[in-house]
């Protein structure tokens, strides 16, 4: 991929960010561009056929997104770990290509399709491809036990990666983050890992992750990542409240956490956000504004235009950091720091909060996706947001390889109710009312 010396490269982004030309391009260095409703994904290819002829596709982008701020019609899309299942066991996890690589497609806006341009598979520090499979226990794992089509049992693999959050860096590396353990990694535009970074130490280049992010509850770890303007700072965001102490302890919960981390120095610090109600899936992606504001992209799990089971509640937040309460543990032990004898989590809600003397993030609705979208939003997994110029979101949604799990230990087609379609990778282009910044 190549791209232009790092000073003017982040001299371009300092004016990108700016709001100067990425829609309007007022000193025609890059060319004006006009934005459809959305721009869906064209043609994808097929990645495999489950055994009862389920057609599994190379779609799957959309769990991040990311926008190139030297070319206002690309965009990076991330995939998760593959198209899965429950298999017919306990905690058992059918991969519909066990050896499918987490990567990076470079997508294009071309009218209203995205056209796929490159693809960044994703790399460990010996150059080997990733996979998407869980980890050994001590290192991620989940306590998923990994199947193949046939049901026979796929190790566990220490580079697995379930990726989620995705930061394009100002040098045009990327930052992404994952459900497994939580792990943060530090890719080289190539997708080679450079470092891997989780509360277990045990990734590359020393550096760790609080201990406390381990209670991740599974397969809702760091589902968000973004960079602060200034390229100093990644800030993740948790999906859901993590089983900190237990499952049954934080029943009822509303509390995320929001994590920073200084790049040079790899000092973090944490901080709560709290959903608005407990039922929900949770945050989908975090999208930074400035040093301090970020959007926060908060949803259920059910599909917008369903005539059974409507989808209520997706909506884009931003909130701020100044003023919260960082709720750090300077003892990184596991419970992480402790309130009247209780895990952040415990506090629950507001309620909690201001009993304990704790400061949440403060939030303000800013789009909501089933009010805002017109005719209807079809997906369920709105999953990635990002900040264009001042003013205007691009949103980007979790296709799931076009199948969903059948309830027979297999895969079946994706179909929205709202269309009747196979659902595909879409881009939806916003523009608020007013500037965030």
């Amino acid at each position: 991929m190549s791209r232009p010396y790092l000073p003017v490269r982040l001299a371009l982004i300092s004016v990108l960010t700016g709001g100067l030309l990425m829609t309007a391009c007022e000193d025609h260095r890059l060319p004006a561009i006009s934005y459809p409703t959305f721009a869906e994904a064209s043609n994808p290819s097929v990645l495999a056929t489950s055994p009862n002829g389920t057609v599994i596709y190379n779609g799957g982008f959309g769990s991040a997104i990311a926008a190139d701020p030297l070319d206002p019609a690309v965009f990076y899309l991330l995939t998760d770990r593959g198209p899965n299942a429950a298999g017919s066991t306990a905690n058992s996890i059918i991969f519909g290509k066990a050896d499918f690589t987490p990567q990076v497609g470079k997508f294009r806006v071309v009218g209203n399709q995205l056209i796929l341009e490159q693809t960044i598979l994703l790399k460990n520090a010996a150059g080997q491809l990733l996979t998407g499979l869980p980890n050994p226990i001590g290192q991620g794992n989940t306590g998923e036990i990994a199947l193949d089509l046939m049901g026979q049992t796929i190790a566990p693999n220490a580079d697995g990666l379930d990726s989620e959050g995705l930061v394009l860096a100002p040098d045009g590396s990327f930052w992404i983050s994952d459900e497994y353990g939580p792990h943060i990694v530090h890719f080289d535009a190539t997708g080679k890992t450079i470092e891997r970074i989780n509360p277990f130490g045990t990734g590359t280049g020393g550096r760790t992750l609080p201990k406390v992010l381990a209670r991740r509850r599974p397969n809702r770890g760091m589902e968000g990542l973004t960079i602060t303007p200034d390229g100093k700072t990644l800030v993740g965001l948790m999906q859901s409240p993590m089983y900190n102490p237990s499952s049954a302890a934080v029943s009822g919960s509303t509390v995320i956490r929001v994590v920073t981390f200084d790049i040079a120095t790899g000092a973090t610090k944490q901080y709560a956000y709290l959903m608005e109600n407990a039922s929900l899936t949770g945050c989908s992606d975090i999208a930074a504004i400035t040093s301090t504001t970020f959007l926060a992209l908060e949803r259920d799990g059910d599909y917008g235009g369903s005539p059974t089971k409507p989808a209520t509640f997706k909506r884009i937040y931003k909130f701020d950091l100044a003023g919260a309460t960082d709720i750090s543990d300077a003892n990184n032990s596991d419970d992480g720091k402790l309130f009247s004898g209780m895990t952040v989590e415990q506090l629950k809600d507001k309620t909690g909060f201001l009993s304990a003397g704790v400061v949440p993030v403060t939030k303000t609705l800013i789009f909501d996706l089933l009010t805002g979208i017109s005719p209807v939003y079809p997906h369920d997994k709105a999953e990635g947001v990002s900040l264009i110029g001042t003013n205007r979101l691009a949103i980007s949604n979790d296709d799931d390889f076009g199948v969903v799990d059948n309830g027979k230990n297999g895969f079946t087609a994706k179909i929205l109710p709202a269309t009747g379609r196979v659902d595909l990778n879409r881009i939806y282009f916003v523009t608020l009312p007013t500037a965030l910044k």
